[in-house]
């Protein structure tokens, strides 16, 4: 029977929660976690199920992957999956580094599954099959399942589809195929053009990339009178959280008012962020958004004065619809006071 290794986080390697998110790399036999789902439909056996925390990932990612590459050194295996990693930015991010790792060095096909929404969608989907998944864990089974499928497809050596019938993410590649109905190009291309000209729905065989391009800003001219403004998605907020404002997937966002002395204080304000440990941010607010620098700043002269107010949000599994929304109803608080630049601030 053929054989697999899966890579999971710490939370689904039942290792622990953020808590347990700098975790190094660590393999273990047998199934641990989602392995078990996988197991009851895979066409090959899970040996080992690798475990590394999504922070560890994140800030030793050459370490990490030379250590998972090294446990997997004498291990034989037809197949590597990750995940699946839903709209967990850290984790897409981690699942999508290995695999391609994992691909490059030992030449077994990978796959991992995340949302849309994901960077590490946007990454990884021209290097490896990265399925769409769901938003949020709920989705395990139907992610798995879609994961399995494309994978027994590739354990038996069948033909893979095209992004569209196995719900993977476009990559890129065109291949020739000889079509069912045998209907030749310039037909269709007439179909098409008719139901264009009618108002009726149609699909080009060409789809052409959406590209988000967002312009560079022009430099601040002087910033020595320039007023600067203060946003973060890490999630600082009074420890009332008066706005409500969501720990992850947030859409709502928070203006709070820094004018004269004042500057975070623990016990005054927190992290309401659920992608990272808060202690440290609650103790010391400045940290992740660092009023009390730039009012040093300020008075020292290095820019011109600073906004009265910073905005605050929390980035995790945040929609960039929503963060686009959110950004919309910030800026005319900033045209109003005429800010000429913003401080983005993150964990």
């Amino acid at each position: 029977m053929k054989k697999a290794i899966l890579y999971v986080n710490q939370f689904f390697g039942q290792v622990g929660g953020e808590d347990k998110a700098d975790f190094a790399p660590e393999i273990r036999e047998g199934k641990v976690g989602p392995a078990l789902e996988f197991s009851k439909t895979l066409e090959a056996e899970i040996t080992h199920t690798i475990i590394c925390g999504d922070n560890y990932m994140g800030s030793h990612t050459e370490e990490a992957v030379d250590q998972i590459l090294d446990m997997l050194a004498d291990k034989s295996f037809d197949l590597f999956l990750a995940g699946p990693a839903f709209q967990a930015g850290r984790y897409g991010v981690a699942c999508g580094t290995i695999c391609k790792a994992v691909k490059g060095r030992y030449q077994v096909p990978v796959i991992t599954s995340i949302n849309e929404e994901n960077p590490g969608a946007e990454m990884f989907k021209k290097d490896m099959y990265v399925l769409r998944g769901g938003n949020i864990a709920s989705r395990m089974r139907a992610d798995v399942k879609a994961m399995v499928n494309l994978a027994n497809k590739i354990l038996r050596g069948e033909e893979v589809d095209s992004a569209e019938e196995e719900g993977y993410f476009a990559r890129g590649i065109r291949r020739q195929v000889w079509r069912a109905d045998q209907k030749p190009a310039s037909e269709r291309m007439i179909d098409m053009l008719l139901k264009k000209l009618n108002g009726e729905p149609f699909e080009t065989e060409l789809p052409m990339p959406k590209l988000d391009r967002v312009p560079i800003a022009p430099a601040v001219k002087d910033l020595k009178q320039a007023r600067i403004a203060l946003v973060t998605t890490g999630g600082i907020v009074p420890v009332d959280n008066p706005d409500r404002i969501q720990s992850a997937s947030a859409t709502r966002w928070g203006r709070y008012d820094i004018s004269g002395d004042v500057v975070l204080k623990g016990g005054e304000y927190k992290t309401i962020h659920a992608g990272f440990d808060p202690a440290a941010a609650d103790a010391q607010p400045n940290v992740i958004t660092p009023v009390d620098a730039l009012k040093t700043l300020e008075k020292e002269g290095v820019f011109g004065s600073l906004h009265p107010y910073f905005y605050s949000t929390v980035g995790t599994g945040t929609t960039q619809a929503e963060a686009e929304r959110m950004a919309a109803e910030m800026i005319p608080y900033f045209q109003e006071d005429h800010v000429d630049a913003v401080i983005m601030v993150s964990t």
